[in-house]
């Protein structure tokens, strides 16, 4: 896997991934016009664990129709900044969803899927939890 980052002005950043997609970083506090780089590893967990949690629910045949991931994060006081907790709440929405799948889903991510949450438990504690929510639309509607 190869990437580049490019410093763009100021404290503003254009990251290219070797699968040719550019993002945007700020690295500025005040008037920043993308997420920081910190921020973008937040989401970088919330969007591989969610990806892990769809698709193990939709092969356990779950009628899965959302999937929200809550993050929230706790750094060190001090420089480097590092994240020191790391909690990741799911909201999964659908149908009859079965709770008991839903908690395996997110276990297995947690455990053995999720390569960017299972490297930073290294050395950040990483918590997991969900909930489950039944679709207002029916499941016809849905398509």
């Amino acid at each position: 896997m190869e990437a580049k980052v490019k410093w763009h002005d100021n404290n503003t950043f254009i990251g290219h991934s070797g699968s040719g997609h550019a993002v945007v970083f700020d690295g500025n506090k005040d008037n920043s016009v993308a997420p920081s780089p910190m921020e973008m590893v937040l989401m970088a967990a919330g969007a591989c664990s969610s990806v892990d949690v769809v698709s193990i629910l939709q092969k356990a045949r779950q009628q899965v129709v959302d999937c929200e991931v809550q993050l929230s994060a706790e750094r060190a006081e001090t420089i480097p900044k590092v994240f020191t907790k790391l909690h990741l709440h799911f909201e999964v929405t659908g149908f009859s969803l079965s709770e008991k799948q839903v908690e395996r889903a997110v276990q297995l991510s947690a455990e053995k899927y999720c390569s960017v949450s299972i490297m930073l438990s290294g050395s950040v504690v990483v918590t997991h939890s969900f909930s489950v929510k039944e679709s207002a639309l029916k499941p016809s509607a849905q398509q």
